[in-house]
């Protein structure tokens, strides 16, 4: 059983949400402030659903904080909030959630966005289970173990910059646009400019250091990542 954490503040979501996603079968945790969905998210569960304004941490900075953290960086997280501006959506987005939906709240769609996310999810963790390691000159990609080193270093990378670098790794010395990554790291269903590959690419770049160059920029289409830069 699929175990989800709902964050909210306001509790008539809460109990809305959680009646509607108990009905189709998963598990529900709770929590009302950013602080309480950081100490519950330690249980691990399997999505996170996220209200942006809160008391004491809001959306934002509980997902950056939970990207920060290994054992909570590879939970997706769909935003469910009353903030729709298009500014709020970006910024959401690449901090690293998989979707963001806007109240009021159509249960129907919530609940086949929630299962697209564990759908994609799943598949995802089968293809790394399987996918071999990448070595490309001093960078080193696991994806059974979500691990990168650089020089032998090992470097955290959130979950959405750790699949935008395995992907150039695993198409090395192929030009890739923007709108292929899009689509294979974000997915069709989730609206996401060109904006928020460049925000992962330069994140990705500035931790990768003085290998930085691995990634090179074929103006106007996209990437391409090199064996040797």
């Amino acid at each position: 059983m699929k175990t989800i954490l709902i964050v909210d503040d306001e509790q008539d979501i809460i109990d809305l949400v959680k009646y509607n996603l108990k009905r189709e079968g998963y598990s529900v945790l709770t929590a009302r402030s950013g602080r309480e969905a950081l100490r519950i998210s330690e249980q691990k569960p399997d999505l996170i659903l996220l209200d942006v304004m809160m008391p004491e941490y809001d959306g934002f900075e509980v997902l950056k904080r939970l990207k920060r953290e290994t054992k909570t960086a590879r939970i997706p997280v769909i935003f469910l909030t009353a903030k729709g501006t298009e500014i709020d959506e970006v910024l959401g987005l690449e901090l690293g959630a998989e979707d963001y939906l806007v109240k009021p709240i159509s249960i129907p769609k919530l609940i086949a966005r929630v299962k697209n996310v564990l759908r994609k999810q799943e598949t995802r963790e089968a293809v790394n289970q399987s996918a071999p390691l990448i070595s490309l000159g001093a960078i080193e990609i696991s994806p059974s173990t979500h691990i990168v080193k650089v020089d032998k270093n090992e470097v955290f990378f959130p979950k959405k910059e750790f699949e935008v670098l395995h992907y150039l790794a695993s198409h090395a010395e192929k030009v890739i646009t923007r709108e292929t990554l899009l689509d294979s790291v974000w997915g069709t269903e989730v609206s996401v400019g060109d904006r928020t590959v460049d925000v992962h690419i330069r994140k990705i770049r500035e931790k990768l250091g003085i290998y930085a160059d691995y990634i090179e920029t074929i103006k106007g289409i996209g990437y391409r990542m090199r064996e040797q830069p």
